[in-house]
């Protein structure tokens, strides 16, 4: 299986919402020629899966990039590592990895090695050293999303349907949160005390969007780890989830992100 893989959208893609950036959104980057686009590979973080982006995906698909979507199980790190690991084995040139939240660590690890990944691009995400736990931070960089987990037996964590719309996509409609919040993927509690082996960002450049009003991961934290890693920052006003509220945000970093010289 190569590039012939791709997501299929099942829902029309909704009208895109205004959009009130922040300050630091860089101006987008031309476009390379066609036949030097990278692939896109958007990896989706917890408590969701790879449909949560069916905004952006249109977006970079009409800017003529091939745009492919992994779904992750959110069992554990080295799982989601290794299954997309595989993914990207199949794709032929260059790709930029794109992760968003917990997404993040798992786009860490799976790109370190691989020649074939000119760019990472975090999303409000983790963004791990070399074996350092997930939740290394959570102590110092506290959040309202702690407070809304809830384990089921077999120690996988779901958001409280009750809370899921303010601690989680705030800038939704009411609607759209509820829909989420009945349909979210858990994810096992073990991964915030796993780690990755080697940290792609310290030898592949990487560009990080920061959401300011996120009560998921800690805007500071974000600050904190697009810092560490020297990457090219942006920060937009939205919730967790911006490729939903800003997705022609996101589509730009990504896009700048492409059009970056290689390295």
């Amino acid at each position: 299986m190569g590039n012939t893989r791709f997501v299929r959208l099942a829902l029309a893609v909704p009208a895109l919402l205004v959009l009130t950036v922040g300050a630091g959104t860089a101006d987008p980057s031309p476009a390379p020629p066609a036949a030097e686009r990278p692939t896109i590979v958007l990896v989706h973080g917890a408590f969701a899966d790879a449909t949560g982006y069916q905004r952006l995906i249109p977006i970079l698909q009409r800017g003529g990039y091939e745009v492919l979507a992994v779904q992750i199980p959110l069992a554990s790190l080295d799982g989601d590592v290794e299954t997309t690991k595989r993914f990207l084995d199949g794709i032929n040139g260059p790709i930029v990895l794109v992760g968003h939240s917990y997404g993040g660590a798992v786009i860490t690890g799976a790109a370190a090695g691989n020649p074939k990944v000119k760019a990472l691009v975090y999303l409000a995400a983790f963004a791990p050293e070399s074996g350092e736990a997930l939740g290394a931070f959570g102590d110092k960089y506290p959040v309202d999303l702690n407070s809304a987990l809830q384990p089921d037996s077999a120690g996988f964590l779901y958001i409280d349907r009750a809370k899921f719309h303010a601690d989680f996509c705030a800038d939704l409609s009411a609607g759209d949160a509820r829909v989420m919040a009945v349909t979210q993927k858990p994810l096992s509690k073990s991964v915030f005390a796993a780690s990755v082996p080697e940290a792609a960002w310290k030898t592949i450049p990487s560009w990080f969007l920061v959401s300011q009003d996120d009560h998921a991961i800690n805007p500071d934290l974000e600050r904190f780890y697009a810092k560490r890693m020297n990457a090219k920052t942006s920060e937009v006003k939205s919730s967790h989830v911006a490729f939903i509220s800003h997705p022609d945000v996101v589509a730009k970093l990504i896009e700048q992100a492409a059009a970056a010289p290689a390295k």
